[in-house]
Order: structure tokens, then sequence, then C-alpha cells
């Protein structure tokens, strides 16, 4: 490719994909925040967080073939089949509203089981988008530190979805009982069917030059483990990603739980989309200076920065401070632990984590980069595993205890970013 010459509009209709996998991806734990409720379920975190692990579950299994649908069909082609199989996931989770409503399986809500079902498809959807966005935004970028810079800039759309999502299934949900419905956020469902439609004709129709990329079909998985920093750069982006939905996730459970007031839910919501915003801004600053700063010196200053606030957080929940939330009436400032300010300002850290560790994982490999990013999107699962490993251990020893899970990833991601990410030749 061309590297003083950009494509936009293939540029553009990445960052826009990166909204969407953000939007889809994050329905999951505040949705959850219903299913808890429901009979059979009856608070557990566990059974909460198990649309969000049956969302990531899927990667594990399209990882590999999504990588080699690029590598095949092409950008579009694997675009256009992404967003398709999205519409349809999303429209499973509408209709476990009403499917098997009332019902009951294994004592658990029967709809439960067809929601699960709806997150797992979505999940094919936003492994395949993802593993088309972040390997094009680098090539787009020509790699390196200009590469990386395009993927922050994709990155902040994602966090900006992120963002309004938990904020708009909370002020819809407003107080949860044990009578509160998926239906009551068919809303969101249907905004999320309507853009998956609109977008796949809109791409139907688009034209763009897809970067060029030297064949790679002949490659084995065993081709790529022979990079040691590819191999660290794996498992940093499996506790990652871990880390990235567990911190919120788990918070908006926390806060449902714990605030006792009437627009809980709502709260929680805006306070969980709080650290969506700030991996917005954070994506964003980084976009202007990922051209200068490498990606290992940001890796080691956030996930550093990132310890030190879960760790704080673990030890200050006698301690209220304010923040600006929407009430359901409107915004006002809000009394909420310290605990959560300091584990929403994790997001300013964890907003650049994934652009980077994904640059220094792949860098040398060169026609090896689509086959490394189905590989990379196969351990995404960990966004499933750590919130749910983190979730057991809030139902048995409390929420707080639970943060130690993510406190350790970080602490590899850092050493990661110190140690194992240079490459050995």
């Amino acid at each position: 490719m061309n590297k003083n010459k950009t494509n936009w509009v293939a540029v553009l209709t990445m960052m826009f994909l990166f909204g969407m996998i953000s939007f889809v991806t994050n329905l999951a734990a505040p949705i959850g925040t219903i299913w808890k409720q429901a009979p059979g379920i009856e608070g557990s975190n566990f059974w909460g967080m198990m649309g969000n692990m049956m969302n990531f579950l899927a990667y594990l299994f399209m990882g590999l073939p999504a990588g080699r649908l690029i590598t095949k069909f092409g950008y579009k082609k694997s675009t256009l089949l992404g967003v398709g199989i999205g519409f349809f996931g999303v429209l499973i989770q509408f209709l476990s509203g009403k499917i098997g409503v009332g019902a009951t399986l294994a004592g658990l809500p029967a709809n439960f089981f067809v929601y699960l079902l709806g997150a797992f498809v979505c999940g094919f959807s936003v492994c395949i988008l993802n593993t088309v966005v972040n390997p094009m935004l680098n090539l787009l970028g020509g790699g390196g530190n200009k590469g990386n810079q395009l993927v922050q800039i994709g990155g902040t759309f994602n966090s900006l979805t992120g963002t309004l999502t938990p904020m708009l299934v909370g002020a819809l949900i407003g107080t949860v009982t044990a009578g509160t419905q998926i239906a009551d956020v068919n809303t969101v469902l249907f905004i999320a069917m309507g853009v998956f439609a609109a977008t796949f004709v809109v791409l139907t129709f688009v034209p763009f030059v897809e970067p060029q990329q030297a064949a790679a079909a002949d490659y084995k998985i065993k081709d790529l483990l022979k990079y040691r920093h590819l191999v660290f750069g794996v498992i940093a982006i499996f506790l990652y990603v871990g880390v990235e939905v567990g911190i919120p996730g788990t918070l908006n459970f926390y806060l449902t739980d714990t605030l006792g007031a009437a627009n809980a839910a709502t709260v929680a919501g805006f306070v969980a989309g709080t650290y969506w915003f700030l991996m917005l801004v954070g994506r964003f600053v980084s976009s202007f200076i990922s051209g200068k700063v490498s990606s290992r010196t940001q890796l080691a200053v956030t996930s550093g920065a990132a310890i030190i606030f879960v760790i704080a957080a673990m030890f200050s929940t006698e301690v209220q401070a304010s923040m600006p939330v929407f009430t359901g009436s409107g915004f006002g400032m809000v009394q909420v632990p310290l605990t959560a300010v300091l584990l929403v300002l994790c997001g300013l850290c964890t907003s650049v984590m994934w652009g980077a560790i994904f640059n220094l994982a792949v860098e040398g490999l060169g026609a090896l980069t689509a086959l490394a990013s189905g590989l990379f999107m196969m351990m995404v699962v960990g966004g499933g595993v750590l919130p749910l490993v983190q979730n057991a251990i809030a139902d048995a020893a409390g929420y707080m205890t639970s943060y130690w899970v993510p406190a350790a990833g970080l602490a590899y991601i850092c050493w990661f970013a110190l140690a194992g990410s240079k490459v050995r030749k």
C-alpha cells in the first residue's frame, strides 16, 4: 500500500464500525442487572454476567476463522457478513422478551436461554468486525505509531457508543425489580437492529479500495508462536479485555445493589457510562500523541496508574464523593462511594491499552498480521472469562475482594509493556 495516500472512505467506514462493536458489546452488562433480579436467578452476579460471557465466548470459536475471512474474501465482504450476523443476534435478544416468558428451564427463566443465544450470536458479529477493523486501520496508517494513531482515533468512536449504551439502558430500566423484563429495553434493541440494517445497505453500495496485503493463507498458527513478543501480547489482550469489561461491569452491579435509592439502576448506568466516556477522552488525547509517544511508554504508564486506582478503590468504600450523573429526571450531583470515582478513572488508563498492545504484539509480523489478528480475537474471550470469575468472587467474598482479579491482570500488562513486548530476532 502507498503509505503517502490515505483511503479516507475506508478509514471512516472502519471508525463507524468501531462504534458499533462497542454498542453491541456494552448491552450485556446493564441488561444483566435485569436478569440477575429474575425469579430463579435472584441476585446472582455470576448469572447476571452470563450474557456478557456468552458474547465474548463467541470470540474463542470465531477468532481464527474471522482472521481467515479477511485473507480469503477481503475486508468489505467480511464486514458485510459481520453486520448481517449482528442484526440477527440482536433480533434473537428481542425475541427473548416474547418466547418462553414465564416458563422455567433447569430452574432458570426459559427466555433467559433465548437471550444467551442472542448474546452468543452477537459475539460472532463483533468478533468479525473487530478482526476487520484493527488490522485495517493499522494497514491504512502504514503500521508503526501512525497505525496505532488511527486505531486510537477509531477507539474514540468505540468509547462514545460505549459511554451512551449503559446510560441509555440504565435510563430505560430506572428501578430494577423482580418484575422488570428485557422487553423494557426494546427501544435500545430496535435502535441496534436499525443501525445494523442501515449499515448493511450503505456498505453494499459504498466502494473503497482495500489495502494491498501479502497472501497469508498458507501460514499456520505454529508460524505465529515462534514470535515470543506476540505470544506475550496475546496473553496481555486476554487479560486486558477482561480488565476493561470487568471494572465497569462489576461497578454497575455494585452500585445497583448498594446505593439503596429508587433510581439506583439509572445512577449506576451513568456512573459506569462515565468510565467509557473517560475512555473516549483518553483515546482522543492519545490520537494526537501516539505519533510521538511510543506504544510501550503509553502502556507502561497507564497500566501502572490503573493498578494504583484499583487498589485504592478497594479500600475507599466508606469515603463518599460527588459525581455528576443523570438521575432519571435530569442531571445533578449524586453521592457515591469514592471507590466508584477511582474505578471510573481507570477508563482513562484502559483507553490506550488495546491499540498499544496490538501495535507492540504485531511488530515485525508483516503478512502474518491478519492471521495474528484472528488469534487476538480468540483471546478476547477474556472479556467474558475474567468478569465471570470476578463476579463469582463477588458473590462469595464481596465486590471489593473481586477487584484483585483486574489488579492482577494490570500487573501482567505492565510487565508486557516493560519487558515482554521487546522483539527478539
